[in-house]
């Protein structure tokens, strides 16, 4: 809260209105204590002393108790206007109504002072502990990670440890590997605490016993002292742990090669897993019939735990409209309702919905506002196409001209007309490789070679063809990390499952290689059903991406970012929103 006196205000302002800073005739009593005339006047002063006014009208709204009001006029007081000890001030006070108001963006407006000006020690560490929980909401986990570990590096405070250790559990490789550079003793000790966590790969006993020996270790640090309780209530499912997964997929009818790809993916990651996850069974048993009681019960007379599939999209609609499913079950589709309603039933695949919805949000972060679209013209054109644009306007960004294309023609004329309805500031590209490999060129044709491009994973074959390829330069696209091992994490070297991931890319064809992956994913996602019906919140980094469930059970992916290079994929890092110091 703002403790400046409003009679030290006024003298600052009386001040600048000796130095005549104000124009003639606005030089006006303003009534004690009353913020609308504050405001009032401060539409006819002169910069400084208007958002000195403001500032003054927002300390008594929030003394009011009149929050809501005090934010919104705090938020927009132009603080580079402010004097200098004017300035910290207008960040605590805002800092602390954004926290409040649970708005973690005025936080991080606030927050920006920090490097703008020398500030207290004390002020500081509140700053910085409050913007630090403000990138947390905002899904900036390591900007969070960073900023929160170093104020308890320099307070020692465990009640950091909760916000902190969400972070990191959050945080894939590459922000991990980015936090050891320079790290200091606590920093080390966070970093070995979470990578200790994923290399238990859902071991619940050898999960403790590492976290003991890692205690023994750090005894001073804050973790050790007070083990995050998200940590702590894995405990719980010690000898739960599940020994037997029952597999719904069919072995017949129009899916049986889509299965059998998964198929082989969970054979392959299952015997490479054998000697670290203590023996699990696995039971396959035909779904191609549709009888899910019959297989539900055959599940349970074969002691199976949990179960993967079914794969087809009726069965998964059938089970997400009852009330409950007879075991834990992670289905490998979506089912087709608004919502998945049965208890103990999660859903995951390769979603291409999930993949428009993360293009629209890294768009809108790298700043773009006007949006065309290249969707093909046929259902599944139409789902992917109404996910990114619902994402997208949700984030402010307005559609400029939303083109269904024929998959089968040319990409010349729906180039052309994309350009037609307005001219956007990037397009958003959903086509299978012959088809993009057309867009760049046709937009070179038409003066716009310098639209940006953000597509989903179906451009890639997934193997480099630089000859093929190279028309696809500068086009920013997710994939899933099998597909594009980040050398700045270590390559393929740190791809989660590497056994697996190197058998199965020996055997595998491009088309068949992300099926694969989704089966080894789906073994790890079937083994921590039970901690994900104990921790909501608990993620997965896994071969097709990071793995989070939803609140309805339906699996979310995050992937990573490539851009096509000489015609090959480059891996990049995620852009922070804040390297730049602006707000977007």
């Amino acid at each position: 809260m703002l403790k400046t006196s409003r009679g030290l205000l006024a003298t600052v302002l009386l001040a600048l209105l000796v130095a005549g800073c104000t124009p003639s005739g606005v030089v006006e009593r303003v009534p004690d204590d009353d913020p609308g005339a504050l405001l009032e006047q401060a539409e006819q002063q002169a910069p400084e002393q208007a958002a000195l006014s403001r500032l003054e009208a927002a300390d008594i709204l929030a003394r009011r108790d009149r929050r809501t009001q005090a934010l919104e006029v705090a938020r927009e007081i132009d603080d580079a206007r402010l004097p200098a000890e004017y300035r910290l001030h207008w960040a605590m006070l805002l800092s602390e109504l954004g926290e409040a108001l649970e708005d973690p963006w005025a936080v991080v407006q606030a927050g920006q002072l920090l490097d703008e000006i020398e500030v207290p020690r004390d002020a500081d560490l509140i700053l910085r502990e409050r913007m630090g929980r403000a990138l947390l909401q905002i899904d900036e986990h390591r900007a969070a990670a960073a900023m929160l570990m170093d104020v308890q590096a320099r307070t020692d405070r465990e009640a950091l440890n909760e916000p902190i250790w969400a972070a990191l559990s959050r945080l894939e490789g590459s922000g991990l590997a980015s936090l050891r550079e320079g790290a200091d003793d606590l920093t080390r000790g966070w970093l070995e605490l979470a990578s200790l966590v994923r290399e238990s790969d859902g071991d619940i006993e050898r999960l403790f016993a590492r976290l003991e020996s890692w205690r023994e270790r750090n005894p001073r640090h804050p973790a050790a002292r007070r083990v995050p309780s998200e940590l702590l209530a894995l405990r719980e499912l010690r000898g739960k742990e599940v020994r037997h997964i029952a597999v719904f997929l069919p072995g017949s009818g129009p899916l049986a090669g889509v299965a059998e790809s998964i198929r082989t993916g969970i054979r392959i990651h299952h015997l490479h897993s054998v000697e670290r996850n203590g023996g699990v069974r696995l039971s396959f048993l035909d779904a191609s019939q549709g009888d899910l009681d019959a297989l539900y019960a055959e599940a349970r007379n074969r002691g199976a735990q949990v179960v993967i599939g079914p794969l087809d999209k009726d069965q998964v609609s059938e089970l997400e409209s009852r009330d409950s499913v007879p075991l834990p079950t992670l289905a490998l589709n979506y089912g087709a309702g608004s919502t998945n309603r049965a208890e103990g039933l999660f859903q995951y695949g390769l979603s291409a919905e999930d993949e428009a919805r993360q293009v629209a949000r890294r768009a809108r972060e790298d700043g773009h506002r006007r949006s065309a679209l290249m969707v093909p013209n046929n259902e599944w054109g139409a789902r992917v196409g109404r996910a990114f644009e619902d994402e997208w306007r949700q984030r402010d960004g307005t559609i400029t001209n939303a083109i269904a294309y024929d998959p089968r023609g040319s990409a010349t004329e729906s180039t052309r007309r994309v350009l037609a309805g307005g001219r956007p500031d990037m397009l958003f590209l959903l086509a299978l490789p012959s088809y993009a490999r057309q867009v760049p060129p046709t937009l070179d044709y038409y003066d716009a070679a310098d639209l940006p491009i953000y597509a989903t994973s179906h451009l890639y074959e997934g193997r480099p063809q630089p000859l093929l390829d190279h028309d696809l330069d500068e086009v920013n696209f997710v994939d899933i990390p099998w597909q594009i091992p980040d050398a700045a994490v270590g390559g393929v070297e740190a791809l989660p499952y590497l056994a697996s991931f190197e058998e199965l890319q020996q055997e595998a064809d491009p088309s068949t290689f992300r099926l694969m992956a989704m089966g080894v994913d789906a073994y790890e996602l079937a083994r921590r059903l039970p901690q994900f019906q104990l921790l909501p919140e608990s993620e997965l980094f896994g071969a097709t991406g990071l793995l989070v469930p939803g609140h309805d059970g339906r699996i979310q992916r995050r992937l990573p970012w490539a851009r096509f290079e000489r015609g090959v994929p480059q891996p990049i890092l995620t852009l922070e929103r804040l390297d730049d110091g602006q707000l977007r």
